[in-house]
């Protein structure tokens, strides 16, 4: 069974995004809930609503007009040796001499543009956390997907939380605990991520949980994420401890 489960009525979650009805969100201010913690054996999250409905649909559409995602070698990762092309669109943007490796391929990201740092500074002022890279991942609909995975590369910063904010259709976001099985307390997790959402994942949830984003037939509209990360320069990837080992 799975718990911890943050739905929207059916039609919210459909028809969110650009296209048709958007989920009913509550306005950022004093008066706006307290984050929603979501949490089980190693795993530490946030979540909540982080830009009002006006502010989210601007943003969204400035990111849809701004962002040049990549393109040719660039948008495959290697599965097992072989090289696949990815159900989704990606681009990097970060603060000069990073780079990242997922899945095979390494990543030069591009400069800051004023979209991002707006998002950025807004995460910052949110959670008490600064971030220098951003992975911007967009899906054209419920067909477009990612599947499980964990983010600890080695260029992560051990200790450092990654601020997932999303934009556009609600989707599914599903976590599944690795490995363990008879262990108590809930082996999946499934939350809804509305419009204009932030969605905090503290350590050492991405030690001990996969997430994937799963297939949607009946998600027409597109989504945009953001998974803001703290990427250490070359220089200093020797002189930390592996992520496992982070206490």
């Amino acid at each position: 069974m799975d718990r911890f489960v943050v739905k929207l009525p059916r039609e919210q979650q459909e028809d969110g995004g650009s296209g048709g009805k958007r989920p009913r969100l509550e306005k950022p201010g004093p008066e706006r809930p307290p984050p929603r913690e979501i949490r089980a054996e190693g795993l530490c999250c946030d979540y909540r609503i982080l830009f009002g409905k006006a502010e989210a649909d601007e943003i969204f559409q400035q990111l849809e007009k701004e962002v040049e995602y990549f393109e040719d070698e660039a948008t495959k990762l290697q599965v097992f040796g072989t090289w696949h092309k990815i159900p989704r669109r990606k681009v990097t943007y970060g603060d000069p001499g990073l780079s990242y490796t997922y899945s095979g391929v390494t990543f030069q990201p591009k400069p800051w543009i004023p979209v991002l740092t707006r998002i950025r500074e807004r995460v910052t002022a949110e959670t008490g956390h600064s971030f220098n890279f951003v992975l911007i991942n967009r899906y054209k609909d419920g067909l477009d997907h990612i599947g499980e995975h964990r983010d600890d590369e080695k260029e992560l910063a051990p200790l450092s939380p990654i601020a997932s904010v999303s934009f556009g259709a609600c989707r599914d976001f599903v976590f599944r605990r690795r490995g363990r099985p008879g262990a108590a307390g809930p082996a999946r997790i499934s939350l809804a991520l509305a419009h204009g959402s932030l969605l905090l994942m503290r350590h050492p949830t991405n030690l001990h949980w996969h997430h994937s984003l799963p297939p949607r037939r009946r998600v027409l509209a597109p989504r945009v994420n953001l998974t803001f990360r703290n990427v250490l320069p070359a220089s200093q990837r020797g002189n930390v401890q592996p992520r496992g080992a982070a206490k």
